[in-house]
């Protein structure tokens, strides 16, 4: 069965894209704990990040490193925060979080964005993507 990832990956599900290489794809969380929350996933459905074949492992880390900086200029914040959990979605992902302090990364506390600001936010954060 195909995690929720791999269906948006296959354009089943619609998402607020940040940026896409053959391999890797990021998106706005649509649950986000912080505005700018960015989810980075390999297309390659596996469950754990740790069953990545190193190239994979390594190419995601380096995508995730790209996108950063992009979401660091749009939403301002001290850094910007990576968390792999593993647990919510079976499909391995890396969480790229803008924080300003260390209460900023907490799972349990959700803020509320509309489609409209998630879609304004996505096209801010595309522009300033530099991906070679």
């Amino acid at each position: 069965m195909s995690s929720i990832f791999s269906k948006i990956v296959a354009g089943e599900i619609p998402c607020h894209k940040i940026a896409e290489t053959n391999e890797f794809l990021a998106f706005l969380d649509v649950n986000p704990i912080a505005r700018g929350h960015t989810l980075v996933i390999p297309k390659k459905e596996v469950d754990y990040i740790f069953d990545l074949d190193d190239d994979l492992y390594l190419g995601l880390m380096n995508f995730a490193k790209r996108i950063a900086p992009a979401i660091e200029t749009v939403v301002p914040c001290k850094r910007i925060g990576v968390s792999i959990i593993g647990l919510e979605v079976p499909h391995a992902h890396v969480h790229l979080v803008p924080l300003n302090s260390m209460g900023d990364i907490d799972f349990g506390k959700k803020i509320k964005m509309s489609t409209e600001e998630l879609a304004q936010l996505a096209e801010q954060i595309r522009e300033k993507v530099k991906i070679s």
